[in-house]
């Protein structure tokens, strides 16, 4: 009888090891599994971006319009949220169909078998995205496909998972172009150009997955100086100094969606979040300047809270008072162009900038993004050697590039010198950098072009109908009023402080850019509201450095020592 428990218990402790070798196995296959994702970015950007995945080990990578799709397991959907700079939100696919009206879209979502993502008492979002003549209203889109998940489940558990717009477990995102559907598991949450190293912020400020991705097409790398002579809120700043010591932009965030999911592997994402082996010294400087003190005030605060002092210099220094720039190095700036920011002075301000672009700058390899109005581009002065549209938010523009030389043309030619920019990272799409100067309303001339080959050469009068009561509405012509989400047109929407903080406010009135040198704190110059803070500023000891190894957790602790220990800030 002793013998037969014996080989009994011996027998079940095998038959348990076995079953631990099988799950460990199931484990390892999951997590080794290759799957399809997708990268979201912004027009113009799908070059760097697909640099950026190939860099990271992604495989089968390819551009799309505003997306590059790829395959990579768990770590890689980790690493891409953490480390892309360019990439505005990764999608996992989860389910791929066709549909051609509202009632099968619902039918065909009914069908997946939600029970195997996600149980009656789970918590989900949809966002919705739509290029489509049959689907017109993302809106609608976005109850059917919800009311399809919920009688899904009202049908076999008697209970439904609820919508929740904030932090909610999954994140559905639903894509049709045409009668092509697809549904995606968001796992970025938020979108990734919201790092969170931002604290404050001037009106209209350039989004940093742009700004990013532009320092990025300049091919600016850290190894030289950088200057931002209309630093604003010190985007181009921040952005400039994590690729120069290649420091991850996730570093400041405090979730991602997929850490909501069931299969998250903690001690993983803590494994990529600590690992700073490929972060890298920086040995030159970032230099900001801005003509308005309360940007100065903004810049500084975004510089401190990233914790990047030792590398970025801020300064009130207006354009037409700089005299002197850093040793040879690289200018980014983005101007105001007369959209979001007006004055009365811009032609001047761009004459004045490119005045001192030709004495002061000489040797800089300069880029600035302008918009379309030709007038302020022309008052420049300058040749560009390279131009690439772009989209900043709704707005088209062109990123220029201007190669500032000493002398003559022919006599940088007879040297060996040359502007032209060979190595420039376009896009794999049609829309290319264009390096030959545009005529006047060139874009005009293209669509006459086409006219003209259409036409066989005969020239049609055109005469548009002013009476808007006998225009025709947008459904009618078959154009689609549907709109993109607010990230994918690349718009930067006013962001608050992390962790729901209001108490930071920035407030800024347009005036003449002649009337600006007074600080608009002091309310002299006709500035009405002024820069302010609510709330605690940061002071000289609270800046929140990131120490290299130290990272205790994948959250980063506000200030340590050495030892992972709370630093005593008294």
């Amino acid at each position: 009888m002793f013998f037969i428990l014996y080989f009994t218990r011996f027998a079940l402790i095998l038959q348990l090891i076995s079953r631990g070798v099988e799950q460990l196995i199931h484990i390892e296959t999951i997590m080794s599994e290759i799957f399809e994702m997708v990268a979201k970015t912004f027009q113009g950007l799908e070059g760097v971006l697909s640099d950026e995945l190939t860099a990271l080990g992604a495989q089968e990578v390819t551009q799309g319009t505003r997306m590059v799709a790829f395959k990579g397991d768990k770590e890689m959907m980790y690493r891409a949220n953490f480390a892309l700079r360019t990439a505005l939100r990764i999608l996992k696919p989860i389910y791929k169909f066709q549909s051609t009206d509202a009632d099968d879209l619902y039918e065909q979502v009914k069908r997946y078998n939600w029970e195997d993502l996600m149980t009656e008492n789970s918590t989900f979002s949809i966002d919705c995205t739509v290029f489509s003549d049959t689907f017109r209203h993302s809106r609608f889109v976005t109850y059917r496909v919800k009311d399809a998940i919920a009688d899904y489940f009202m049908e076999r558990c008697g209970k439904r998972p609820s919508i929740r717009l904030n932090s909610p477990d999954y994140q559905l995102n639903v894509h049709i172009n045409g009668t092509d559907v697809t549904l995606s598991l968001d796992s970025s949450g938020e979108p990734l150009y919201k790092r969170g190293w931002r604290v404050a912020q001037t009106d209209a400020p350039i989004n940093e997955v742009l700004a990013a991705g532009i320092i990025k097409l300049s091919g600016w790398d850290g190894q030289s100086n950088l200057v931002d002579p209309m630093c604003g809120s010190g985007t181009f700043l921040v952005e400039a100094a994590l690729i120069a010591t290649n420091m991850a932009p996730g570093l400041y965030r405090k979730e991602y969606a997929f850490q909501h999911w069931p299969d998250y592997d903690a001690d993983l994402f803590n494994e990529i979040y600590n690992d700073d082996s490929g972060e890298r010294e920086f040995n030159h400087k970032i230099y900001g300047y801005d003509i308005l003190g309360k940007a100065v005030a903004t810049s500084h605060a975004n510089v401190k809270n990233a914790g990047l002092s030792q590398y970025i210099e801020v300064d009130r220094i207006p354009i037409e008072e700089q005299q002197e720039a850093p040793s040879k190095g690289v200018l980014i700036t983005n101007p105001p162009y007369g959209e979001r920011l007006t004055s009365d002075d811009l032609p001047r301000l761009y004459a004045t900038l490119g005045e001192k672009l030709k004495k002061v700058y000489v040797g800089y390899d300069c880029w600035l993004i302008c918009g379309s109005n030709k007038e302020l581009i022309d008052s420049l002065g300058l040749k560009a050697s390279l131009h690439y549209p772009l989209l900043n938010g709704d707005i088209p523009c062109e990123l220029r590039e201007y190669v500032i030389f000493d002398g003559s043309y022919d006599d940088l030619r007879r040297k060996g010198g040359t502007i032209k920019n060979e190595g420039f990272r376009a896009s794999d799409k049609p829309t290319h950098a264009r390096r030959e100067r545009r005529d006047e309303d060139s874009r005009h001339d293209l669509k006459r072009g086409a006219r003209h080959e259409r036409d066989n050469g005969k020239r049609r009068d055109f005469k548009r109908d002013e009476n808007p009561a006998r225009r025709r509405p947008a459904e009618d012509r078959g154009e689609n009023p549907a709109r993109r989400r607010n990230e994918d047109r690349g718009e930067n929407p006013a962001r608050k402080r992390d962790g729901g903080n209001e108490n930071l406010h920035v407030y800024r009135t347009e005036r003449p850019y002649a009337d600006r040198h007074t600080d608009g704190a002091t309310g002299e110059g006709g500035h009405r509201r002024t820069f302010s803070f609510h709330g605690p500023r940061l002071g000289e000891d609270k800046e929140r450095p990131i120490f290299k190894g130290r990272r205790n957790g994948w959250k980063r602790r506000d200030a340590t020592t050495g030892d992972g220990s709370e630093e005593n800030q008294d």
